[in-house]
């Protein structure tokens, strides 16, 4: 058996291992997988420094949405680092004025609430669940408790110290990339719409991107085995820095 390629995972906002459950075990036979911990640090610079410290010397980097920001970063400062990288659900775009009104909207919301003992934060309601999962798997009673779980469980402060990270544009650094790049998006992604996945891939032809049917920003957890998938075959395309 040939030597497993270390691959480091990195959730997205509200999100920890339970995102990459099925990835963890369908890639453990050619993957050495962990978690990176996105969940501390005030800065995006210093959550890529934080998953940094207990990352392996030089590994496959996945990003998920919140997680491809890190990403990104992680190949800004550290690039010799970085052997291929996935961009899951994700965006390279910096934050517009109406996206960032509307996490310092939920932000306040979120804060309004953790004063209220009445109103605890309970992770993703059925609105935000509107918006992260496909419309076809709402009525899907088990992944939408899978998913409230994992989001009330990291709770209202890790939420808004994740909401306040400044997301930083990434075209120059995407454009620049040369090793093996995956594009992953659904569908019907609403929180990072296909044509932004498009756009990543216009700016570097050499990359591949998968699209998923009937899937929405959840990608992982809706449809596991279309992601596991590509991942695999990422992670075997020869690439010479290897």
């Amino acid at each position: 058996m040939s030597e497993r390629i270390p691959l480091l995972l990195l959730p997205g906002l509200l999100n920890d291992a339970e995102l990459w459950r099925a990835q963890l075990t369908d890639l453990a036979d050619i993957a050495d997988c962990s978690v990176g911990d996105l969940t501390r640090g005030e800065t995006l610079q210093a959550v890529a420094e934080a998953v940094l410290s207990q990352a392996p010397e030089r590994f496959a980097l996945a990003g998920f949405s919140l997680g491809g920001f890190v990403a990104q970063q992680i190949l800004r400062i550290a690039p010799q680092r970085v052997l291929r990288l996935a961009l899951v659900d994700t965006s390279l775009h910096a934050d517009s004025p109406e996206r960032a009104r509307q996490r310092a909207a939920q932000a306040a919301s979120v804060r309004l609430s953790a004063g209220n003992p009445r109103r605890a934060f309970h992770g993703f309601g059925d609105k935000l669940m509107r918006s992260y999962i496909d419309a076809s798997r709402l009525d899907d009673h088990r992944l939408v408790q899978r998913v409230r779980d994992m989001t009330a469980r990291l709770g209202a402060e890790v939420f808004l110290r994740q909401s306040a990270l400044e997301r930083t544009d990434g075209h120059e650094l995407l454009a620049a990339y040369r090793d093996p790049l995956l594009i992953v998006c659904g569908a019907n992604d609403r929180i990072t719409p296909l044509v932004i996945s498009e756009e990543m891939h216009a700016l570097a032809p050499h990359s591949t991107l998968v699209v998923i049917p009937e899937c929405g920003h959840l990608a992982p957890m809706e449809k596991p085995d279309e992601v596991s998938h590509a991942l695999r075959a990422w992670l075997q395309e020869e690439n010479g820095s290897l």
